[in-house]
């Protein structure tokens, strides 16, 4: 990246190696899990965190964090109004507008990362090469390329890990995942996962305005191709511009997905194909309307899934009968599993009650307590880069197929490739502008 040094300071503590705790290792895990990272001196000791984004779900991560007993030292935005907003909770802290100030400072044990997708890869990366314990957002990165890079990075380095999916940590996604591997409705070969919401009008092209005071705008684009500032296209609206995010998709599916994957144990699909909608004409904008059909391939001796994605009121027939604006549909040769983030109902093709089954995922401490215990122990986490980078990268896959004009793209996982679409390349792996690299 630009003007960083891959050496790594002599700024951390020494650290020794880390012990399992009974109730880390007792925790359903929904993938391969690489070794934990060394854990703290003491478990008393209170560990130190430097953040990357301020505001909105990085200042609620910034909270959590801090009151699962971690002192939050330094912090960096582009924006100092919204960081000053965010400061009076913490008059102690060091704060910069410039990430790489973060970094660079001393002590850290742990990175928090915030920031608009575009801009998630390049300081996660240089977080877990320096040691650090990393939080991040979802959806990991922008790209499948930078998806790939950072789980890479987290094995190589035994790093501690975790993506911001949040509703992971809740009770009612743990009783669904137990449903399923129980085999309650059977061999489960199709599921349907819809989204009810979807931009309307944004995203339009504009013209040039005037950048506001106190915000550094050539930072905030980073490695972004350089577009002149507009409000259409920055806080919050720049989920809707490929350039910096991945519109509702991006924003929502390792959300809704993450539950089908972590019951299902799915990881890389065989190929995928989206299709799509917009609200309205412009040269860079996510679509209002979109479908992206996954394929995966069996597991063991789980059969091959096919999985569907929706959103912006298109759902798979007949759902309105479940009166459910958003909603994952399990479909299984003895019956089904609607879920939500807060309900869940099984539906027996005998018509019977289905039988409760054992508890076998302990309930979460709280997500961000979670990420907490598990460097201060060695971990592991339920949503390491691991598992939620092989989720993020599926995703993302769905936009790389739209982006192709609607192409079915036959996807090689190990060599991050659509074997039959080389006009994929250029969105499995952007360009960044000049000045930055990963």
């Amino acid at each position: 990246m630009s003007e960083f040094t891959n050496d790594p300071r002599s700024r951390r503590r020494f650290l020794k190696q880390a012990a399992s705790l009974a109730t880390a290792s007792s925790i359903a895990l929904p993938a391969v899990i690489p070794t934990a990272c060394a854990a703290s001196n003491s478990p008393n000791e209170r560990l130190r965190a430097g953040a990357v984004g301020t505001f909105a779900r990085a200042r609620a991560n910034i909270n959590g964090i801090s009151k699962a007993g971690v002192d939050i030292v330094a912090m960096a935005d582009i924006d100092a109004n919204r960081m000053a907003e965010t400061s009076k909770s913490f008059p102690k802290t060091k704060t910069f507008e410039d990430f790489r100030h973060v970094l660079d400072y001393e002590d850290l044990d742990i990175l928090i990362v915030g920031t608009p997708d575009h801009t998630h890869a390049i300081p996660v990366a240089e977080g877990l090469r320096r040691g650090m314990a990393v939080y991040c957002e979802k959806p990991l990165a922008h790209s499948v390329h930078e998806c790939r890079v950072i789980r890479n990075l987290a094995a190589e380095k035994k790093a501690v890990t975790q993506m911001g999916s949040q509703i992971h940590s809740g009770d009612n996604y743990r009783r669904v995942v137990e449903e399923v591997q129980a085999g309650t409705i059977g061999d489960v070969k199709r599921v349907h996962v819809w989204l009810g919401n979807g931009p309307t009008v944004v995203g339009k092209r504009v013209k040039k305005a005037e950048v506001p005071k106190g915000i550094n705008y050539d930072l905030w684009l980073g490695p972004a191709p350089y577009r002149p500032f507009h409000v259409s296209h920055f806080h919050f609206d720049w989920r809707y511009w490929w350039d910096f995010g991945g519109g509702w998709l991006a924003d929502f599916g390792c959300h809704y997905m993450d539950l089908p994957f972590w019951a299902l144990d799915l990881r890389y699909p065989t190929s995928v194909v989206a299709k799509g909608e917009k609200a309205h004409e412009g040269d860079n904008e996510v679509p209002h309307k979109m479908q992206v059909d996954y394929q995966f391939p069996a597991r063991g001796d789980q059969p091959p899934v096919h999985l569907t994605w929706y959103h912006g009121g298109w759902m798979p027939e007949g759902a309105e009968v479940y009166n459910k604006k958003s909603a994952v549909l399990f479909e299984g040769d003895k019956g089904r599993i609607l879920a939500d983030y807060g309900s869940r109902k099984v539906f027996l093709d005998n018509g019977k009650e289905a039988e409760p089954v054992e508890q076998t995922i302990p309930n979460s401490i709280g997500h961000h307590k979670e990420f907490v215990e598990a460097v201060k122990t060695g971990g592991p986490t339920t949503c390491n880069f691991d598992y939620s980078g092989a989720l993020a990268e599926a995703v993302l896959l769905g936009n790389v197929s739209y982006r192709t004009g609607g192409k079915e793209l036959q996807w090689d996982a190990e060599n991050l490739k659509a074997t039959n679409a080389p006009e994929a390349d250029q969105y499995i792996q952007r360009e960044y502008r000049k000045g930055w690299t990963l």
